[in-house]
C-alpha cells in the first residue's frame, strides 16, 4: 500500500508541474490572441467575436486552475479532502463553470460554422446574442443548479469529489450532450463541404475562407470530445492515472491549441502582423526629417483625394 501511495504522489507531483506549464503557456498565448483580435479593427467581425469568447473561456479556465490550487493546496500540512470552506467550494464551482463554458463555446463554434455554410447569405450578427446565451448563459444556469444541489443534498468537503454520480451528471450530462451535438454538426459540415466542393460554380476566396475555418473547428471537435466521451460512461475510479494524464496534462495545452489554430496560424493575422512590423521598422529607421516629409506627403495626398472626391460629387449631382 505504501509504495502505491508514493507512486501516486510522485505521479501527481509530475502532473502538477506539467499542467502548470501547460496552463501558463495557454494563458500567455490566449491573452496575446485576444489582444490581436481586439487591437486590429480589421478583425472585428462576428466570427472573431466568437473566437474571443472561446479564448476568454480558456483564460478563465487556466485562472480557475491556479486559484483552485492556491486555495486547496496552499497548506501542504492540511488534507484538502477534509477542507470544507466557502473559499474552496467557490474555487471548485468556478472551475466547473469554466469547464462548462469551454465545451459550450466549442459548440457555438460548430453551430456558427454550420450556419455559415448552410445559410451563406444570412447575416450572422443577428444570431450573436443567441450564441452568447448558449456560451455563457447555459453554463451559468447549470452551475447554479449544481451548486444548490450540492449545498442541500451533498454538502461535503470542497465539492471536488464525484462520489454522488446523480449530482455529478448535472455537469457531466450537458457536456456529453454538447459533444454529441458537435459530432452531428461535424458530420453535417463535412457533408456540406463535400457538396460545395463538387458544385462547379463554387470557388474563390469564400471557399478558401470556409475551408480554413472548417479545418480548425473540425480538428478541435474530436480533440475535445474524444477523451471525454471515452471516460464519460465508465466509473470515475476506472483508469485514474490515465484519466489524470489526459485531463490534467494534455487538457492544460488545449487553450494553446485553440489560440494556435484560430489566431497564430491564421493567414490574415500573419499578414497583418507582418505589415504592422514592417511599418514599425520603417518608422524606427527613418530620421525626423524623413518622417516629417512622409507625413506632409500623406496629408497632401489626403487633401487632393478629398478635393477630387468633392469635384466628382459635384459632377455627379449635375
Amino acid at each position: 500500500m505504501f509504495p502505491t501511495s508514493i507512486l501516486l504522489e510522485t505521479t501527481f507531483s509530475t502532473l502538477k508541474r506539467l499542467y502548470t506549464a501547460g496552463y501558463a503557456t495557454s494563458l500567455i498565448s490566449l491573452i496575446t490572441a485576444v489582444i490581436i483580435f481586439t487591437y486590429f479593427r480589421k478583425f472585428h467581425c462576428t466570427r472573431n467575436y466568437i473566437h474571443i469568447n472561446l479564448f476568454v473561456s480558456f483564460i478563465l479556465r487556466a485562472s480557475a486552475v491556479f486559484i483552485k490550487d492556491a486555495v486547496l493546496f496552499s497548506d501542504e500540512t492540511q488534507d484538502h479532502c477534509l477542507m470544507s470552506t466557502v473559499a474552496c467550494k467557490t474555487a471548485v464551482a468556478f472551475f466547473q463553470f469554466c469547464i462548462l463554458t469551454n465545451y459550450f463555446w466549442l459548440l457555438v463554434e460548430g453551430m456558427y460554422l454550420q450556419t455559415l455554410l448552410a445559410l451563406t447569405f444570412v447575416s450572422q450578427r443577428k444570431y450573436f446574442w443567441w450564441y452568447i446565451l448558449i456560451g455563457w448563459g447555459v453554463p451559468s444556469v447549470l452551475l447554479i443548479v449544481w451548486s444548490l444541489t450540492r449545498q442541500f443534498y451533498d454538502n461535503r468537503g470542497c465539492w471536488d469529489d464525484t462520489d454522488n454520480m446523480n449530482i455529478w451528471w448535472i455537469i457531466k450530462g450537458p457536456i456529453t450532450v454538447s459533444l454529441f451535438a458537435n459530432f452531428i454538426i461535424f458530420l453535417n459540415v463535412i457533408r456540406i463541404l463535400v457538396q460545395k466542393l463538387k458544385s462547379p460554380g463554387v470557388g474563390g476566396s469564400d471557399t478558401g475562407h470556409f475551408l480554413r475555418l472548417a479545418k480548425s473547428t473540425l480538428f478541435l471537435i474530436p480533440l475535445f470530445g474524444m477523451h471525454y466521451t471515452v471516460f464519460a460512461f465508465l466509473p470515475e475510479n476506472t483508469g485514474e492515472i490515465v484519466r489524470f494524464c489526459i485531463e490534467l496534462g494534455l487538457g492544460s495545452f488545449q487553450g494553446f491549441v485553440v489560440a494556435l489554430l484560430y489566431c497564430f496560424l491564421n493567414g490574415e493575422v500573419q499578414a497583418e502582423l507582418k505589415r504592422t512590423l514592417l511599418k514599425w521598422q520603417t518608422q524606427t529607421h527613418l530620421s525626423p526629417n524623413q518622417k516629417r516629409r512622409i507625413t506632409i506627403t500623406q496629408i497632401s495626398m489626403h487633401e487632393v483625394g478629398g478635393t477630387q472626391a468633392h469635384i466628382n460629387g459635384n459632377i455627379t449631382s449635375v
